[in-house]
């Protein structure tokens, strides 16, 4: 073969998800195929934390091929797979021999019973066979498609804690798990598999059982599984009352309760039984604060603590509880900037962008962030809404009072740090050269483009951070005029100039001035019509693609009402709205594509906080429209709603077309299913209460 014929070398592929089946206890997680086994799919494995502890883990049956017939998740945490066992079994037509494999996982564990049924005559000798596989490969590295296995671990076979039982230990470096078996003969191989084989003798008209478990360790996880049930679980909700009115400025005394209707669409209560078990298993807390609770990003690639996930899937999820609110607002607090750090884009008062047990490169897009990164401009004044959401909702005044240092520092960097260039408004730009180019929640390297398809550059200042601002100021005045003289901001530390601006006077007057050079500055006209541009480049010219990102404008009072109802038309229109949500991007924008990450595609909890808005801002048609859309996908994801899905059009097929590498469950898009909750539990006459 001649140099030019040399097939083209194909680069690493991230895995794809789309047909993988999940089960999950953060930080745990299970991903194997439709029949139960793992290593078939790159994402196959049990993961804890971000490491993948198992890569290949098969179920086999000496006298039989399995054939799985079935596939029923109980819930997040518990699947079971059931199939024939055809070749045990006799002449006759129907079925007679089934085995059913239970899988349940917990917080560090893996646990699987097997069952084999049978409905012969005689008795029958089946033989299982467990053959499993450690890895202990980065987790970052499976999302590269690089994974290699973690090198050789140590294998120490020992004695179990009852009679015929046994274990094995697999270990490297912290990370570390061991297979517990009873009445099984284990075997390890010189490559590492740990084989267990149970001979089973099974009654005529009778069942048999074999089970093991997995227990999972990792020294150097920074984040643990949570303890207990979330209240917000559909249990839990049964029955229950829904606040319609959070964040809808209201009276914290006034807020109306809506009940949830027994007369309801029904793709909202199956919708709700799927997203709270999967909030509830999705729960992670930080050593040291066992009682602190949040919601980790979403699985497989975000088992762990992202501070503007966490603050919106608090505040979606608001509506049925302000405690993890309160504990997701207490878990950041801890880890606020104190300090100027280019590598980790640290300042004094900012609010994390994410945490990890180690840096996270990028591969081929030369990122490589620190395991504490601060790059988000958007949490902080997240961080400060929620803030004042969760106090107007009931959080209790001494736990509002106990974060107000943090809320100091949040306002300070908002008007000191948070404006790079001195232009007023705020904005992001890179300076390590290794972290993210953008910072906003639409945080790929091509997000952030013209109509004709060019990348804007930085500094670059999103439109719906200055929403967020806007709202922040305000919200932060309010909290310093309730609580009088000791909420007042200390000016040690800050300039005169930001010392004069921290009190809820200045913040006011503040928030006028970013108003005013809103509406001056973000406006454009195109073919599309008029709408405020997606960010300010570097030049301050306005960026001029249509995209959802005006859509978190809504309910912020950045823009006028008849401002935010001709906005709320442009995102149910066909360029936009695809009837399964709001795509990210307009379909007449150049770089449109609807299996763009960022550049088309429609995002779960993008469509639910334009929904919030519309809610907040009195659209109640707007916004039911809007839920329509995400009931629709709902239904099509069969109620677990992915991180991302295609942008095409409802009219084109029914059902939405997947982003294969969307993670599911994902924290905000769960959440999702209460905001929706929410406006169609408010009243037509009266969306806005207070």
């Amino acid at each position: 073969m001649t140099p030019s014929m040399t097939p083209p070398t194909t680069p690493p592929l991230q895995p794809l998800l789309g047909d993988a089946v999940i089960a999950l206890r953060a930080p745990t997680q299970v991903w194997s195929g439709r029949d139960g086994d793992l290593g078939a799919a790159a994402i196959d494995g049990v993961y804890h934390g971000d490491v993948r502890h198992v890569r290949g883990l098969t179920l086999e049956c000496a006298e039989s091929a399995i054939e799985y017939i079935s596939l029923a998740p109980e819930s997040a945490s518990h699947v079971v797979f059931g199939g024939l066992l055809r070749e045990a079994d006799d002449a006759t037509p129907d079925p007679k021999v089934r085995l059913v494999r239970d899988r349940r996982v917990a917080d560090g564990s893996l646990t699987e019973t097997w069952t084999v049924a049978s409905h012969l005559a005689e008795p029958t000798r089946v033989t299982l066979r467990l053959r499993l596989q450690p890895d202990f490969a980065s987790m970052h590295e499976v999302k590269a498609g690089l994974a290699a296995p973690g090198g050789a671990p140590e294998i120490t076979l020992g004695d179990g804690s009852g009679p015929g039982s046994s274990t094995v230990t697999a270990r490297s470096g912290s990370h570390a798990f061991t297979l517990a078996t009873t009445g099984a003969t284990v075997t390890t191989s010189a490559d590492g598999e740990i084989v267990a084989t149970w001979p089973l003798d099974v009654p005529a008209r009778g069942r048999a059982e074999a089970a093991w478990s997995l227990a999972l360790h990792d020294d150097a996880m920074v984040v643990r599984g949570a303890a207990g049930t979330w209240p917000g679980t559909a249990e839990a909700l049964r029955g229950a009352e829904v606040d319609a009115s959070v964040s809808a400025g209201s009276a914290r005394a006034g807020a109306a309760r809506i009940a949830v209707s027994e007369g309801a669409d029904p793709r909202l209560g199956r919708w709700l039984d799927t997203a709270l078990d999967d909030l509830d298993a999705l729960r992670l807390t930080l050593p040291g604060h066992p009682d602190d609770e949040f919601f980790a990003a979403g699985a497989p690639w975000f088992f762990t603590l992202f501070g503007r996930d966490a603050l919106w899937a608090a505040r979606l999820a608001l509506p049925l509880d302000v405690r993890i609110a309160a504990s997701t607002l207490r878990v950041l607090a801890r880890l606020q900037g104190t300090d100027h750090d280019v590598d980790t884009a640290q300042e004094p008062g900012k609010i994390l962008h994410e945490l990890r047990a180690t840096p996270l490169e990028i591969p081929g897009e030369g990122v490589v962030l620190p395991p504490l990164y601060y790059g988000s401009v958007d949490s902080t004044p997240l961080w400060i809404c929620l803030l004042a959401d969760a106090w107007r909702a009931g959080m209790p005044d001494d736990e509002v009072t106990a974060l107000l240092p943090a809320l100091r520092g949040a306002l300070t960097w908002l008007v000191e740090h948070g404006d790079s260039d001195g232009d007023g408004f705020l904005d992001y730009i890179d300076r390590s050269g290794r972290g993210l180019a953008n910072q906003g929640w639409k945080d790929s390297g091509d997000s952030i483009q013209w109509r004709h398809g060019a990348l804007a550059d930085g500094p670059i200042a999103l439109c719906e951070v200055q929403g967020y601002a806007y709202e922040a100021a305000l919200a932060g005045a309010d909290l310093l005029e309730a609580f009088g003289p000791e909420a007042s901001p200390s000016d040690n530390g800050t300039s005169v100039e930001t010392a004069a601006v921290l009190d809820p006077a200045g913040l006011r007057t503040w928030a006028a001035g970013l108003r005013a050079r809103f509406a001056a500055s973000y406006w454009v006209q195109t073919p599309e019509g008029r709408y405020p541009a997606v960010a300010l480049d570097r030049d301050k010219r306005p960026v001029d693609t249509l995209t959802s990102n005006i859509g978190h404008l809504l309910g912020t009072g950045i823009l006028e009402p008849d401002e935010e109802q001709h906005v709320a038309d442009l995102l149910l229109d066909p360029a936009m709205s695809t009837g399964f949500g709001i795509r990210t991007m307009s379909t007449g924008a150049a770089g449109y594509w609807p299996l763009s990450y960022h550049g088309g595609s429609v995002w779960t909890h993008d469509t639910a906080i334009a929904v919030h808005g519309m809610h907040r801002a009195g659209l109640a048609d707007h916004a039911r429209r809007a839920v329509d859309g995400l009931l629709a996908a709902a239904e099509g994801f069969d109620y677990r709603v992915p991180e991302l899905h295609g942008g095409d059009p409802a009219t084109r097929a029914g059902v939405p077309t997947p982003y294969p590498a969307a993670c599911r469950p994902q924290a905000w898009s769960a959440a999702a299913a209460i905001t929706c909750l929410a406006v169609t539990s408010a009243p037509r006459a009266d969306s806005v209460v207070g």
